[in-house]
């Protein structure tokens, strides 16, 4: 790929994007960045302070979803009809960002999240307006750091986002909580937690390499009367972990919803 790419804002996430991006075999000096206060960036990719005053092949938003409005109208000179915009400001619909780019070839909800460093991300991706050519560019930059999956329905984008974007917090939570019970019950407490993260990194590998589903998966490691299965019967009881983890994804699908509409008050 020999497109260029203008990062617009270098925070966490688009910081990850970029590490994906050159891990994946993107040259680095196709990737300019701009910040208005210099940070360290990876070596060959090209950093400013200065807006561009040129168009590029795709632009991300990587700033606070309030400050899109103030933004937006200081960098219509890195926007052009061949651009495709990438926004992961959370809770900034499709509407909003077309509006705030008129000029884009196509604009795009893009929700990664930080497993893009690793290309192990699963991508939620919306739009309104693409073409198939802007589609397979965006799909193809998206399956670098992970996946590209395509939502049908804006409407389900808080839901996506909270499943596939805020997902690994809740991994994390479970692998500490793992751990901590294993401490309760006399492991010591470091080697509780090398074992529960190993644990978990093994189960992800062999569930995305699977060609069962992840309840099949359980199943089969699940031998009746065995160890195993006990565990499964106190999760399984009153489908306890699964009303959790309801109303965990939609307390999360919740506050992106708010955030839109926080995001649309300032537009």
């Amino acid at each position: 790929m020999s497109r260029e790419i203008l990062i617009y804002g270098y925070g966490n996430m688009t910081s990850a994007m970029v590490e994906g991006w050159i891990a994946s075999g993107i040259d680095p000096a196709q990737i300019t960045i701009f910040n208005p206060r210099p940070k360290p960036v990876p070596q060959g990719t090209v950093f400013t302070d200065a807006v561009p005053d040129r168009p590029f092949d795709a632009v991300v938003l990587g700033f606070k979803p309030y400050m899109l409005s103030d933004i937006a109208p200081n960098m219509q000179s890195c926007v052009g009809p061949q651009t495709s915009v990438l926004s992961v400001l959370a809770g900034a619909n499709c509407a909003t960002i077309d509006q705030a780019f008129p000029n884009a070839g196509c604009t795009v909800r893009f929700m990664p999240n930080l497993a893009v460093a690793l290309g192990k991300s699963p991508n939620a991706l919306v739009s309104a307006n693409i073409s198939a050519e802007q589609r397979a560019f965006v799909t193809d930059l998206a399956e670098r750091l992970g996946s590209a999956e395509w939502i049908a329905d804006e409407a389900q984008f808080d839901l996506v986002t909270a499943l596939g974007g805020s997902g690994p917090g809740f991994v994390f939570r479970f692998i500490d909580a793992m751990a901590a019970a294993a401490t309760e019950l006399g492991l010591p407490p470091e080697q509780a937690q090398r074992i529960a993260v190993q644990m978990v990194n093994g189960a992800g590998a062999l569930a995305a390499a699977s060609e069962f589903t992840p309840d099949q998966l359980a199943t089969r490691v699940a031998s009746p009367g065995g160890m195993t299965r006990e565990g499964l019967n106190v999760l399984d009881e009153g489908q306890a972990l699964k009303t959790l983890l309801t109303k965990t994804l939609e307390a999360t699908a919740q506050k992106g919803s708010d955030l839109a509409k926080q995001a649309r008050k300032h537009g």
